[in-house]
Formats: C-alpha cells, sequence, structure tokens
C-alpha cells in the first residue's frame, strides 16, 4: 500500500518558506515519527502521527518530502 493512499488527501502545493514551530508537543511527535520512519517503515510512522493527532499536512511533508522538513536550530 502506497502511503500517500494512507492519507487521503490530494498532494499539497509545497512551498519553501516554513513557519516557526510554535507546538513543542506536536514538534516532538513528529520527530518521533521520523525516528518510526527511520527504524520500521512509513506507514508505521504515519499511523503514528495520525494516532497523535498530527495534520495530514505535515505529515506528508515531513514523511513524503524530507527536504521540505524544517532545519534543525542551530
Amino acid at each position: 500500500m502506497e502511503a500517500h493512499a494512507v492519507l487521503e488527501r490530494p498532494a499539497p502545493v509545497m512551498q519553501s518558506s516554513h513557519q516557526p514551530r510554535s507546538d513543542a508537543h506536536c514538534s516532538e511527535i513528529v520527530n518521533k515519527g521520523i525516528a518510526v520512519q527511520d527504524c520500521f517503515s512509513t506507514l508505521c510512522a504515519i499511523e503514528y502521527m495520525k494516532s497523535n493527532n498530527v495534520r495530514a499536512e505535515v505529515i506528508e511533508r515531513v514523511l513524503l518530502h524530507p527536504d521540505l522538513r524544517r532545519r534543525p536550530p542551530h
């Protein structure tokens, strides 16, 4: 099963600029979701983030478009 099918949304138009993180808890969940993807699979990461109420557009951006992820603060 493709990861896109799980999200059940059309691909959004990606923008190169990102808004600053405003929710530390959500940021932590997203970071853990990325780790789940690295250790297990994209599908597991999608399910983890969906179960923690991360918006579908955020899940798609961070898991399917890693080049569009925010950079950690220096």
